[in-house]
């Protein structure tokens, strides 16, 4: 009997000690449970794949809608600001105008205060020439007659 025969003899001794003690199935085993392991470990990384995509797109639609929020408030503060400048424009006109009429009248004011000043002094003035018109070209008696009857006229007025 030749080495190989013992060889052959071991071989088979061997591979039936593997099966009595049921390796193969415990090999078996071990390989199912290591593919079980990463078909779960693909299952979780798929999920968190998901995840992380829905996320990604929540984000994205996030983003999105503060950019839109942002330009409406741009917008809306632009209105604004050209609403408070049309008014504080107008305002101003406003009160221009009011200021320009204000001085109108007061310059009328002035004008006629002006001409009444004239007038009065024209009148103190006539009335000064007509007493020394008067006094230089009037006598006593003459002027005795006068003063009756403008009392007399006076009363007569004043009933």
């Amino acid at each position: 009997m030749d080495a190989t025969f013992w060889a052959t003899v071991g071989l088979v001794i061997f591979l039936a000690l593997m099966v009595y003690v049921k390796v193969p199935s415990m090999v078996g085993k071990s390989l199912d449970n290591r593919a079980d392991k990463i078909r779960d470990e693909l299952e979780q990384a798929r999920r968190l794949r998901e995840e992380a995509q829905q996320l990604l797109a929540e984000y994205q639609r996030k983003r999105k809608e503060a950019e839109r929020e942002a330009g409406e408030i741009i917008e809306s503060a632009k209105h604004e600001a050209d609403m408070l400048v049309r008014e504080a424009k107008q305002k101003t006109e406003e009160y221009v105008a009011r200021r320009t009429a204000l001085a109108e009248q007061k310059i009328g004011q002035a004008e006629r205060d002006a001409v009444n000043e004239v007038r009065s002094n024209a009148v103190d003035i006539a009335v000064a020439a007509a007493r020394q018109l008067l006094a230089d070209k009037v006598d006593a008696t003459v002027a005795e007659k006068l003063f009756k009857s403008s009392v007399q006229d006076v009363k007569s007025r004043l009933n």
